[in-house]
């Protein structure tokens, strides 16, 4: 998701730079199927050109065909899809159902931004780039009223659209969009379990990194897309390149990769970091973090021990299953409580 985020804006950009009026849809909210999840990006032009995906298919169409015909004139309007005899309303900038019912019985709203291609939107979309490439989420607010945007610094976790007082119907007021680097998953040594997460991982849209300096660990290992580091992983860990976004995870039950990865990864912003083990192993390890490593009991609250959900998992593959449903579930703002 964030790697089309990425280039959704990057054309964004160059298209502004081009000296071009485009228009940048965002999926607010879904209704039932949907393909795309509330927060996906769509940038096209008038003439068609376009990047990205809002439906996989249906609603693109629809849209396109009415940007042609010289719709959306607006600033900012919301328009929802699949609700099958609506009307176009443009002065509540809103357009209900303009292709009837959608395949997939779904029902689809979207906010439509026209952006001139003036220096307040370069200003923006160089700071979205900046984002998604850096190590900083923000909030990116979009006034209903008036279009005008602006960023502020944000944690990155929770629902990636907030939507004002009104939830599906038009209300005065921003909405509010997380906007943050691609998520990644840094694993902590080489095992059937990390295996398996990092197969998840990538599926999820996430950027893997596996790290183990042990000899043959990594040899004839088949993992596309995912990014193998030959080395300790509390160095690669120590050397800076885990931001808000990465979730750290050692599943080795090697204390020599877990223990130091760990000691590290409580220094990083990582928003999960987890370790594999018994509720025995775990009590054992967070009294050797304690004495051996001088982490604070603050520190040690960081780390899930044992990592994951309590799934019942006995297999490598249901391991990983319950590693991967915390990490989304953190992600994603949710306690474990509301499950």
């Amino acid at each position: 998701m964030q790697h089309l985020d990425l280039t959704v804006i990057r054309q964004a950009l160059a298209w502004a730079q081009q000296g071009q009026t485009l228009w940048l849809c965002t999926v607010l909210s879904t209704f039932g199927s949907s393909p795309r999840e509330p927060g996906a990006w769509l940038v096209a032009l008038r003439d068609g050109r376009h990047v990205g995906s809002l439906s996989g298919g249906c609603v693109e169409e629809d849209f396109l065909a009415r940007l042609a015909a010289g719709a959306f004139q607006s600033p900012v309007q919301r328009v929802r899809y699949g609700d099958a005899g609506g009307d176009v309303d443009e002065e509540e900038g809103r357009l209900d159902g303009p292709g009837g019912s959608l395949p997939c019985g779904g029902i689809l709203d979207v906010l439509v931004e026209r952006l001139l291609p003036d220096e307040a939107t370069l200003e923006h979309l160089a700071a979205l780039e900046a984002t998604l490439t850096g190590q900083r989420p923000q909030l990116r607010h979009v006034d209903l009223a008036s279009g005008q945007m602006r960023l502020e610094d944000d944690s990155g976790l929770g629902e990636r659209v907030l939507l004002p007082a009104g939830g599906d119907e038009p209300a005065p007021g921003e909405v509010q969009l997380r906007v943050g680097p691609v998520a990644r998953l840094v694993l902590a040594g080489m095992s059937p379990v990390a295996e398996a997460c990092a197969e998840f991982a990538v599926r999820l849209g996430f950027e893997v990194i596996l790290c183990d300096p042990r000899p043959g660990m990594l040899a004839g290992v088949s993992l596309p897309g995912v990014e193998r580091v030959d080395a300790l992983p509390s160095s690669f860990i120590a050397a800076g390149d885990c931001h808000g976004a990465t979730a750290i995870v050692a599943l080795t039950h090697d204390p020599r990769i877990d223990d130091l990865a760990m000691i590290e990864a409580v220094r990083t912003e990582a928003f999960y970091i987890g370790v594999m083990g018994s509720q025995q192993t775990s009590a054992a390890r967070a009294e050797r973090l304690e004495r051996s490593g001088g982490l604070s009991a603050a520190e040690l609250a960081r780390i899930q021990m044992p990592v994951g959900l309590r799934l019942g998992s006995k297999t490598p593959a249901e391991i990983a299953l319950a590693v991967m449903a915390d990490i989304v579930r953190v992600r994603r703002g949710r306690a474990r409580a509301d499950l």
